[in-house]
């Protein structure tokens, strides 16, 4: 993936659109302060639980946390940290929430008066003022929280083009490349592959099988972080690992100029191709339901930032308790995606292009090697 990310970003989506100057305006504007926001690099962990483990949020406060309004100065947010319901941005300052009925929250605020989040007859969700009228944002996510965007070109058509080009040529020396089935070496490591479904940002597949390989190093890493996770009730579900080059190359060509922060270059090659990256979160082993995060994978958006703020304390809980649990293991996050995570040997390995059916066939080591 670039890491241009002080770039110009924007991108619409079927129903928001959002703007950014640069990465740390968002941040500032959050107020993230107020939150304690972490910078997304790697620390020494001694224990993987980032503090007590915070109460969920009281089911009415759910609807109305999210955020609101335009980017910029007026961008804003409904957090909770603590136990308390926090209005947070730059333009509002000192904001004291509290209930007036199960669809109107009002807010006491120093620097603007009147401010309220409101539920109307539909279930839309409002941040008001005298002034302000702003919707909250799902930035293209939709009702079984599924990230989409709409495709700058046939997915068919980019395809094609994509099998017949060619990674580009690397020199040097790379270590012989062994990719490994992760699941098949602990089955409590669940997969939900969404690239081989309908149900990713695109809309259609693009793997032709629902599998993830890591190279060895990186997969045995990944096995460690699954059984420190094991006793405190938590299990890794990955959603994406090992890439052939072509689909780096489909992602390129599908998404717009100004979302290509969330995906790689093919003219660089992406740290998946190498087979050194891993798209996962948590899943609960009592139930086998995913974990709930701040954002949802895959979403092009503020809330994909491994230090965004917004959201519940839970839900920056199990972020952050991911991330120490990768990073115990060798694995640093993506500053642009919480989900997204690179073993520390990735540049070691050459860029691969060997479609998932291959691998393991004759013809699949010689693509390999």
């Amino acid at each position: 993936m670039p890491d241009e990310l002080n770039r110009r970003l924007s991108f619409s989506n079927r129903s928001s659109h959002f703007h950014v100057s640069n990465r740390s305006a968002i941040l500032v504007g959050l107020a993230f302060l107020c939150l304690g926001a972490t910078a997304p690099r790697a620390r020494p962990q001694t224990s993987l639980l980032p503090g007590p483990k915070p109460s969920a949020v009281p089911s009415e406060w759910k609807d109305f946390i999210g955020d609101y309004g335009p980017d910029g100065p007026m961008f804003s947010s409904a957090a909770e940290k603590d136990g308390k319901l926090l209005l947070i941005g730059a333009m509002l300052k000192d904001c004291d929430v509290r209930k007036k009925s199960a669809s109107e929250l009002t807010a006491s605020c120093a620097s603007v008066s009147n401010v309220r989040l409101v539920k109307d007859s539909s279930g839309a969700v409002f941040l008001r003022t005298d002034n302000w009228n702003f919707k909250r944002r799902d930035f293209g996510v939709d009702a079984d929280h599924i990230a989409r965007i709409q495709p700058v070109r046939p997915i068919a058509e980019l395809r094609q083009e994509a099998l017949a080009a060619s990674p580009p040529e690397e020199t040097g020396r790379f270590l012989t490349p062994e990719l490994v089935e992760v699941a098949t070496l602990d089955h409590s490591i669940h997969l939900d592959i969404r690239y081989a479904t309908s149900n990713d940002f695109l809309g259609t597949p693009v793997y032709s099988q629902a599998r993830a390989f890591l190279q060895r190093p990186a997969a045995e890493a990944i096995l460690r972080v699954q059984k420190k996770l094991k006793p405190l009730g938590y299990g890794l579900l990955i959603h994406d690992a090992y890439r052939p080059w072509y689909v780096t190359k489909i992602f390129w060509g599908a998404t717009p100029p100004e979302g290509k922060i969330f995906v790689a270059d093919p003219a660089q090659g992406s740290r998946h191709n190498r087979g050194c990256a891993v798209d996962l979160t948590l899943y609960d082993l009592a139930t086998g339901k995913p974990i709930e995060m701040p954002g949802t994978y895959d979403e092009m958006s503020p809330r994909s930032f491994p230090d965004y703020p917004g959201g519940t304390s839970l839900q920056r809980w199990h972020r952050d308790l991911l991330r120490r649990a990768m990073e115990s293991e060798g694995f640093t996050v993506y500053e642009s995606e919480w989900w997204h995570f690179d073993y520390k040997d990735w540049k070691a390995y050459p860029i691969l292009n060997v479609p998932f059916e291959k691998l393991g066939t004759r013809e699949g080591k010689s693509l390999v090697n």
